[in-house]
């Protein structure tokens, strides 16, 4: 199973810096200096936006407010954590993890910057870091749904069910519509074998997000298992309509075509799925949908 993007989960740490951080920036700068003023306002706007701007023109923004003179501590960690989610979205995860590093030496009780430093830990693969700031981010901050959605995101690769769902819960009940938490609580219970509340969970995630081909990767799972080939069938189709080479939507409908009796059909969707993703038998066998 493949979620989609996660925007919301490692968004920035403050939509603006407020009113007072800015007031305390800009202290000194007198009317001749009214064009700097303008800039240091350009690169605050540029740090904190999230949405319309590249990833370089917020990384430049934020590094603008780093190297200012009066610069505060509050700010500096803003910043330092604003850049590191622009190094993020880039791939280049070991100088977003250096980024959060100094948010955290500058306010080491910033939860969010734990948090998006777990988010880097996770795409560099790096599991336990991961883990141990998610848990630190909760510690700080225990009623932030997008770290318990992080983190049940961990335990589900880990085959920690339990704690998955239990994480998926806890980010459900802080906030229902957070992107991609009812398709990865659908995806735990297809496994753990609790078919029907999967299916409702599946359906409230297409209703949140109707375009998602994660999710209906997920509800043919669940009807798979549920012997709905019918169902199951039109649910892997619009995912890989949306997305053609996704494997476990191949590999899924590739048997139920077997199942069917299109062999043909069947062979050649699941060595298609075998060839992107080399364990997705391995995993059907795991999720019991074989």
């Amino acid at each position: 199973m493949r979620t989609q993007p996660t925007r919301n989960r490692y968004h920035s740490a403050l939509r603006g810096i407020v009113s007072a951080i800015v007031a305390l920036l800009l202290v000194g700068t007198g009317a001749a200096q009214g064009p700097k003023l303008k800039d240091i306002e350009k690169a605050i706007a540029s740090c904190n936006r999230v949405a319309d701007i590249t990833p370089d023109l917020r990384i430049s923004g934020c590094t603008s407010i780093i190297e200012s003179a009066a610069e505060t501590r509050q700010a500096r960690a803003i910043a330092y954590n604003n850049r590191g989610n622009a190094y993020v979205k880039k791939g280049e995860y070991d100088r977003a993890i250096e980024d959060f590093d100094q948010a955290i030496k500058a306010d080491p009780n910033y939860a969010k910057a734990f948090n998006n430093r777990g988010v880097a830990y996770q795409r560099k693969g790096e599991y336990d870091h991961a883990l141990q700031d998610f848990n630190q981010s909760i510690r700080l901050d225990p009623a932030s749904p997008g770290v318990f959605a992080n983190r049940a995101d961990y335990y589900r690769w880990k085959g920690d069910y339990d704690r998955a769902l239990r994480d998926y819960d806890e980010a459900i009940r802080f906030q229902p519509a957070l992107e991609g938490v009812w398709n990865g609580r659908c995806w735990v219970k297809a496994i753990l074998g609790d078919l029907p509340a999967a299916l409702s969970d599946c359906n409230e995630s297409l209703r949140l997000e109707p375009n998602i081909a994660a999710a209906f990767d997920s509800r043919g799972l669940v009807n798979l298992k549920m012997g709905r080939w019918d169902a199951a069938l039109a649910d892997y189709n619009s995912a890989l309509q949306l997305e053609p080479t996704l494997a476990s939507s191949l590999y899924g409908r590739g048997q139920i075509k077997l199942k069917r009796g299109d062999l043909t059909g069947g062979n050649a969707d699941i060595a298609a799925a075998i060839a992107l993703e080399p364990k997705v038998e391995t995993n059907f066998t795991r999720y019991g949908a074989k």
